[in-house]
C-alpha cells in the first residue's frame, strides 16, 4: 500500500510537470503574438486543459493495457516509468526543449517493463490486434504516429496558412492582425482543449493500471472499508482518477513553463496572429483527431512542426533550422534513454527489495 501511495504521489509529480512543460504548447503562440498577456493565456489554457481531460479515457486505456504485457507490471515498473519521464521532463525543461512528456512516459514503461521481465521482450506489445478488431500495440499506436503526426503538422500548418493568404490578400495587415487577434482566442482554446484530452489521460491510464496492478497482485487486501474504492479487478479508469488528473494538469498549466515559451513562440519563428491562429488550428485538430482514436501523440511534436510549416510559408529561412535540430534530437533521444533510465531504475528498485 506504502509503494501505491508513492506511485500516485510520482504520477501526479508527473502530470504537474507535464502541465507546466506542455505549458508552452498551449499558449506560446497566443503570447508571443502579443493576443493575450502571460497571465491571461495560462489562466485560458488551464481552463480548457481541465475540461478536456475529462472527455474520455481511449488515451488511457492504450497506455494502461495496450503497450505492455499487464501480467509482468507491479508497482515498481509503475515507478519506474514515472520517475524516468520526471526526470526527463525535469532535464529538457531546465534546457529549454520542448521534449515529449508523452514519449518519455511511453520510454519509461517499456523500459520498466523489459528490466521487471528480465529483458524479455515478448514483455512489449508490438502490434496486436484487440477483439474488436482494433489495431493496438507500440507500431501502431506510438512509433507510427511519432513520425506520421509532426509531418501532418508541418504539411497541415503550411497548407491551411498558404490558403489564409490567397483568402486574405486583399486584406490590409492591420485587418489581417484585428481579425485574428480575436480568432487566435479560440484557436488557443481548442488546443489546450486537445492538449488536456490527450495528455492528462496519459497519467490517467498509469494510476489506473497502478491500481489494477495493486488488486491483481493482493497489495490491496488487507485495505479498510473507506479505501475499497481502490480495488479494480478489471482495467478501468475511475471518475476519481479522472477528475484528479484534471485538476492537476491544470494547475501545472497554471504554473507556465517560461523556459520553453521562449524557444517556441519566439526563437525558432517570428509570429503575427494570423500565424498563430493557421498553427494551433491545425495543432488542435490533429491533437483532438488522436484522442478520439485512442493514439498518445506527443503534444509537443505537433504543435512545434505546425509552427515550422506556418513559418516556412513567409519563407523557409524564417524558420532557425539550427534551434529544430536541437529540438528533433531531443525528440529522437527521448524514447531510448528514458526507456534505458525506466530500465535501470527498476532494477535499483528490486535490489533494495521493492
Amino acid at each position: 500500500m506504502t509503494l501505491f501511495l508513492l506511485v500516485l504521489l510520482a504520477a501526479l509529480v508527473f502530470e504537474y510537470i507535464n502541465g507546466f512543460h506542455d505549458t508552452a504548447n498551449a499558449i506560446a503562440t497566443v503570447v508571443s503574438t502579443k493576443v493575450l498577456t502571460p497571465r491571461w493565456a495560462i489562466a485560458w489554457a488551464a481552463f480548457f486543459n481541465l475540461v478536456g481531460a475529462l472527455m474520455g479515457t481511449a488515451v488511457a486505456t492504450t497506455i494502461g493495457k495496450g503497450l505492455v504485457d499487464t501480467q509482468f507490471v507491479t508497482m515498481s515498473t509503475v515507478m519506474g516509468a514515472l520517475l524516468s519521464a520526471i526526470i526527463w521532463g525535469l532535464f529538457t525543461w531546465w534546457l529549454g526543449l520542448p521534449s515529449s512528456s508523452s514519449h518519455a512516459l511511453v520510454g519509461g514503461l517499456c523500459g520498466a517493463a523489459l528490466g521487471t521481465a528480465n529483458g524479455d521482450w515478448h514483455v512489449l506489445h508490438w502490434s496486436i490486434v484487440d477483439s474488436k478488431g482494433a489495431a493496438n500495440g507500440l507500431w501502431p499506436k506510438i512509433v507510427l504516429p511519432m513520425v506520421a503526426s509532426p509531418l501532418l503538422g508541418f504539411v497541415g500548418g503550411a497548407t491551411l496558412m498558404f490558403l489564409l493568404m490567397v483568402i486574405l490578400r486583399r486584406l490590409t495587415p492591420r485587418m489581417v492582425n484585428l481579425i485574428f487577434g480575436k480568432a487566435q482566442l479560440l484557436s488557443a482554446g481548442f488546443m489546450g482543449f486537445s492538449h488536456g484530452s490527450n495528455d492528462a489521460q496519459k497519467t490517467m491510464g498509469i494510476i489506473a493500471l497502478a491500481l489494477f496492478t495493486g488488486t491483481t497482485q493482493g497489495a490491496f487486501k488487507d485495505l479498510p472499508p473507506w479505501a475499497a474504492f481502490l480495488r479494480t479487478p478489471e482495467f478501468t479508469v475511475p471518475y476519481w482518477v479522472m477528475i484528479t488528473c484534471a485538476l492537476t494538469m491544470a494547475a501545472g498549466t497554471a504554473g507556465g513553463g517560461w523556459r520553453i515559451i521562449r524557444t517556441m513562440g519566439h526563437k525558432m519563428v517570428k509570429l503575427q496572429p494570423v500565424h498563430g491562429f493557421a498553427a494551433e488550428t491545425t495543432a488542435a485538430l490533429i491533437i483532438h483527431g488522436a484522442s478520439t482514436l485512442g493514439v498518445p501523440v506527443s503534444t509537443t511534436h505537433v504543435i512545434a512542426t505546425s509552427i515550422m510549416g506556418v513559418g516556412a510559408t513567409k519563407r523557409f529561412s524564417a524558420v532557425k533550422w539550427g534551434l529544430v535540430g536541437r529540438i528533433v534530437w531531443a525528440w529522437v533521444l527521448t524514447l531510448p534513454l528514458t526507456g534505458l533510465l525506466g530500465y535501470l531504475i527498476v532494477i535499483v528498485l528490486r535490489s533494495v527489495g521493492l
